[in-house]
């Protein structure tokens, strides 16, 4: 890692929202000289690495592995990868989703050296995000803001940076979600836990549940305070009521509890 006074050349490899908040950084910062979003770019990225050795690689959620032939291009530096949680906690596809699913509120962000074996390779660094809000499109945003300014102080440096192995007793995984994972189950979970599977599910594969025999998917709610009237409730198993903010109906439009309440709860 070295700073040589120009801007730094990057290889992105990245698809999804971390990969969106991740590079609008590392664009402001460096010279990103191509963008590999799936498989079919790989080729493309070795062969700009071969013909460009000061070429750096840079990855964020590309979400396949990345072949053993394209690793060996990048040596001896790597690429660098930005994982969404404190290694080795949370490996695997659905890092923050799984850390607010499990009731976490300390988030973190590590920038590690991408090996063959899935996150797993030695440390550069890491961060801790304390207490954020219960929000996911925050946490994605937040934590791809950190790590990838983490990157770009990391090829900055005119010092070696010290690689961290990772310890593998402390690993813990977390895989892709699907569809059947989106039922609520309000009857059994808590309204903490129900909150958090709302919030975790947003995007894909959504939290579902049925009002008035309509299959609706719930993008937003709030535990309700005391002697607040839901119009939407969830009763919770602790007796806590979770509040309905905003649904979709199955083949209909988006909308709010009242105005579902208006044509469906008639």
């Amino acid at each position: 890692m070295r700073n040589s006074g120009a801007k730094n050349k990057i290889i992105f490899f990245g698809n999804g929202p971390l990969a969106k908040y991740a590079l609008a950084v590392l664009e402001r910062e460096c010279q990103v000289v191509f963008h590999a979003h799936d498989r079919d770019d790989l080729d493309e990225a070795v062969r700009l690495k071969q013909e460009n050795p000061e070429y750096h690689g840079v990855l964020a959620s590309f979400g396949v592995m990345i072949p053993a032939r394209v690793l060996e291009a990048f040596e001896p530096e790597g690429i660098l990868n930005i994982h969404p949680s404190l290694l080795p906690l949370y490996r695997g596809a659905s890092p923050i989703e799984s850390a607010i699913l499990n009731g976490d509120n300390a988030f973190g962000v590590s920038v590690m050296k991408l090996v063959s074996k899935m996150d797993a390779g030695p440390i550069l660094n890491q961060a801790t995000l304390e207490d954020p809000p219960l929000n996911k499109e925050y946490l994605y945003q937040t934590l791809a803001e950190i790590g990838a300014k983490m990157v770009v102080s990391i090829l900055n440096s005119k010092k070696a940076v010290k690689l961290v192995v990772q310890d593998e007793k402390k690993a813990t995984f977390c895989s892709k979600f699907e569809k059947k994972d989106g039922i609520l189950t309000p009857e059994t979970d808590t309204a903490e836990q129900t909150l958090r599977k709302i919030v975790a599910f947003q995007g894909f594969p959504k939290a579902k549940y049925t009002f008035f025999g309509k299959n609706c998917a719930i993008l937003d709610a709030h535990i309700a305070n005391a002697g607040e009237t839901a119009l939407l409730p969830l009763e919770c198993a602790d007796k806590q009521i979770v509040a309905v903010d905003r649904l979709q109906p199955d083949g209909r439009k988006v909308m709010d509890a009242k105005s579902f309440l208006n044509g469906y709860g008639k």
